[in-house]
């Protein structure tokens, strides 16, 4: 028999989900499946819960939400025997749109019951793990007022996108090391990507995998505003690099420090 547990985040995307106990029953018969359904209440409780159900015996563990939820649950599973399934119900979706989970709740289920699984890499920032992607500059200002909104749609975070342009600001030079090499910047946006979405089927590595070991790095330099609005449209086309001021490339790791000990402002996996 084979025990699942659901880690639902019941305010991900539109709040309206439909994962409960009894609608599961109609897609893992009792005779073949152990269900377990576990609601999250707040920030940083799947990672609770996931830990809870590691200790209960799960074969696999479901997380039922977005990006953000996908990371709590899937960072206490790195390199542990337990299965990582998705159900997409998030805003943004980037990494289960890689993977090429439906968002179709039932079509995820069906994926899940197949347990057809692959291995994947994943980032490290520090001590935190990352599956999709990490920014620093307009990329961790956007998250910021995005999650300042109160809904989570397309419109709300090009509003917060616009927003952050308003607001971004020169602040300390980055020093950034790539393979023992030091670039000195000031850059608008540093981008670390291990997935060729970021969500909403927006990406700035459209080339980028989950299995071929490398990060693919997209630094962007301050731009006339000019400049910026083809940077935004040539992003919406998934061809960034198209603009010459744009840096991309690939590595295993990269080192960022600034001068005068500020910290850092970072997104990991679409959270500030």
């Amino acid at each position: 028999m084979t025990n699942i547990h659901f880690i639902v985040n019941p305010i991900a995307g539109k709040g309206k989900t439909v994962i409960t106990h009894s609608f599961l029953n109609k897609y893992f018969e009792d005779a073949y499946y152990l269900i377990c359904v576990k609601e999250t209440t707040h920030k940083a409780h799947a990672i609770q819960l996931t830990k809870e159900s590691i200790t209960e015996g799960a074969d696999v563990i479901v997380a039922c939400g977005g990006d953000g939820t996908i990371n709590e649950v899937a960072s206490e599973l790195v390199n542990s025997s337990i299965a990582l399934g998705i159900i997409p119900i998030g805003s943004g979706n980037g990494l289960a749109s890689n993977l090429k989970i439906s968002k179709d709740v039932i079509k995820a289920l069906i994926t899940i019951r197949s347990q057809n699984s692959i291995k994947i890499d994943i980032g490290k920032a520090n001590d935190t793990y990352f599956f999709s992607n990490t920014g620093f500059g307009f990329d961790a200002t956007v998250i910021k007022n995005y999650e300042a909104s109160e809904r989570r749609t397309l419109s709300c975070y090009i509003n917060a996108s616009l927003k952050s342009f308003r607001e971004i600001h020169k602040q300390n030079n980055i020093e950034i090391t790539i393979n023992d090499i030091i670039i000195v910047a000031n850059p608008f946006l540093i981008f670390i990507s291990n997935s060729n979405v970021m969500g909403y089927n927006i990406s700035l590595t459209p080339k980028a995998s989950l299995q071929d070991g490398l990060l693919d790095v997209v630094i962007v330099p301050r731009l006339p505003k000019w400049k910026m609005l083809i940077f935004g449209l040539l992003m919406l086309l998934k061809k960034p690099e198209l603009l010459k001021e744009v840096h991309s490339f690939q590595t295993k790791k990269i080192k960022l420090s600034r001068k005068g000990g500020d910290h850092f402002q970072s997104q990991i996996d679409g959270e500030l």
